[in-house]
């Protein structure tokens, strides 16, 4: 038994070591003897490559706004260990995390003793989860992200009430498959027979995949671009306006003020979501509820101003999809700035290709690195940089503090820190400390 906190988090980190070992035989081991806390709890499965997190924040802030109770689990966190697990919007306390490590803990030790092995760090905290919300603190709906594509991943032992597939992209190859196909097809594993699925896949060949899962299943598809149609966008004030239609509503003129095409997208998917469920008789909810909770919705890491002079925004670009969508949404917004790149990324991930595409629209690219045992060196990142105004520094702090000098009440120049989730956490917090000491 864990008497503190941190022990009981560095007993789970310490789980890392087990890699990632795609399959459900120890969820089902777990959960089975935990009594199958997952069965009595209404779900909603989110999978895809880009755009879980928010599209499931935009569902969370709808839901709210209309009285429910909404508990989420999300990877990875941007500020604390235990915003993987929340309830509207609130990551769980420190006493609640800990209750939770001992309660799951001799499972743990019982299962390593069988042929199955040891649980993942994610098994592990999937089960807590699932512990947590069909146990202690019953949510109304919990939004439910995968970890790593759908199929395997250690969330796919439920029956939602409905799944979504967001975008598809080339990620997490080395494990998913190396054509959109195979890994849209790992992403179509969480569809079940029978329950309706909603996606903004843009790829044909995996909307294609998608499509004849969808029927091999009998689960009915609601396709963006096609069931669901967004019209009449334009830049608002901050962020976007939109109108939006699906097989049973029209609603016009909706706002949000997260950036980008993208995340359009992503609100129209969870919109649509939530009208089905309307339809269905499972969700209250007026139009002034959904404008509400659409409009207040944020993200932390996505396209967020951290620092107002020079502005800073932190964008968590991890793969060549969300750097397209961050190019984009740089030149939907802010058009004649010039942009200074901050970057830094994992080794496992094809950095040249993302550098090449953040180098057609930068006037400087900044190198760097972190703590993180599978970061990239600054020199490492600098030397795939085709672009002649580069720097590189091992040190982060050194070079962002060098870049808040250098473009301090320079109006037409903006610095975007981007790549890795781990790295843009760092130059968050390191921000916002630095606005609490000039308060």
């Amino acid at each position: 038994m864990f008497e503190h906190y941190n022990e009981a988090v560095n007993w789970i980190h310490s789980r890392l070591k087990f890699g990632v070992k795609p399959g459900l035989k120890r969820m089902e081991w777990l959960l089975a003897e935990l009594n199958h806390p997952e069965r009595s709890i209404p779900i909603i499965h989110v999978a895809g490559t880009n755009g879980k997190g928010s599209t499931i924040s935009y569902m969370q802030h709808m839901l709210t706004e209309a009285g429910y109770k909404v508990g989420s689990f999300t990877s990875p966190y941007i500020e604390t260990f235990n915003e993987r697990i929340s309830v509207n919007g609130i990551p769980i306390s420190d006493q609640e995390m800990l209750e939770l490590v001992n309660e799951v803990k001799p499972y743990v030790e019982k299962i390593e003793q069988t042929e199955l092995g040891g649980p993942t760090e994610f098994e592990i905290i999937t089960t807590m989860m699932f512990v947590y919300f069909g146990k202690y603190n019953k949510p109304d709906f919990l939004l439910l992200e995968t970890g790593l594509g759908g199929r395997l991943d250690s969330t796919n032992i439920v029956l939602p009430l409905l799944s979504i597939i967001t975008n598809i992209g080339y990620d997490h190859m080395n494990i998913l498959g190396s054509t959109i196909a195979e890994i849209a097809a790992e992403k179509a594993g969480i569809i079940k027979h029978g329950v309706p699925i909603f996606t903004a896949i843009e790829n044909e060949s995996a909307l294609q995949v998608i499509t004849e899962t969808a029927l091999l299943h009998a689960a009915e598809l609601f396709t963006l671009g096609e069931e669901i149609n967004v019209i009449d966008k334009q830049l608002y004030n901050l962020g976007e306006k939109f109108s939006i239609q699906t097989p049973f509503n029209t609603v016009k003129n909706l706002i949000i003020t997260m950036k980008g095409q993208h995340q359009i997208n992503n609100a129209a998917l969870a919109f649509s979501a939530i009208d089905y469920l309307v339809q269905m008789n499972k969700v209250r909810i007026t139009e002034e509820q959904i404008r509400k909770g659409l409009e207040k919705t944020t993200w932390k890491g996505r396209f967020e101003l951290v620092n107002s002079n020079p502005e800073v925004i932190i964008d968590g670009a991890h793969n060549p999809e969300g750097v397209e969508s961050l190019i984009e949404t740089l030149s939907r917004h802010y058009p004649k700035r010039n942009i200074h790149f901050l970057y830094s990324a994992l080794k496992d991930k094809e950095y040249a290709e993302m550098i090449d595409h953040l180098s057609s629209i930068a006037t400087s690219m900044h190198f760097t690195s972190f703590d993180f045992p599978r970061a990239a060196t600054g020199f490492e990142l600098y030397s795939a940089c085709k672009l002649n105004e580069k720097t590189y520094s091992e040190s982060w702090q050194s070079k962002l503090d060098e870049l808040l000098t250098a473009y301090q009440d320079q109006k037409e120049d903006i610095v975007v820190a981007t790549g890795s989730l781990y790295f843009i956490s760092h130059i968050r917090e390191y921000c916002r400390e630095i606005n609490k000491r000039y308060r």
